[in-house]
């Protein structure tokens, strides 16, 4: 098990505790993800654990089994359109939202292209 401390930037950040449940897959990553608050820092119950589970499989092999980090993203990428149309608006959050748009824009090219070639829901390249 492997622990994720690359969030850690404020008392909030510092509660919570990102864990790797499983080992790397075919294609390098892990699948199995657990967000839960440190018991040391937050009483039990203040925050739900939360259970991240992405796809784990060509989806032609194995079906639908997780979600996708174009997922994940949306909904950051929801939450900074939601702040910059709010009160808290700010040139970080603006920045951070169109990194996580750039990312989208990737992964999803990358999908389009593997759509072309014939190959996604595969294990091909």
């Amino acid at each position: 098990m492997k622990t994720i401390t690359d969030h850690k930037v404020n008392g909030l950040n510092e509660a919570i505790e990102i864990l790797v449940m499983d080992e790397p897959g075919a294609g390098g990553a892990n699948h199995h993800y657990l967000i839960q608050p440190m018991t040391d820092s937050h009483p039990q119950g203040a925050i739900n654990p939360v259970t991240i589970k992405f796809q784990n499989g060509p989806i032609k092999e194995v079906g639908v089994n997780g979600i996708s980090q174009e997922a994940l993203i949306a909904v950051c990428i929801d939450r900074l359109r939601s702040f910059q149309a709010g009160p808290y608006a700010c040139r970080e959050n603006a920045l951070a939202l169109t990194k996580l748009e750039e990312a989208q824009m990737w992964l999803m090219k990358r999908t389009r292209d593997r759509m072309a070639r014939g190959v996604e829901g595969t294990n091909q390249k």
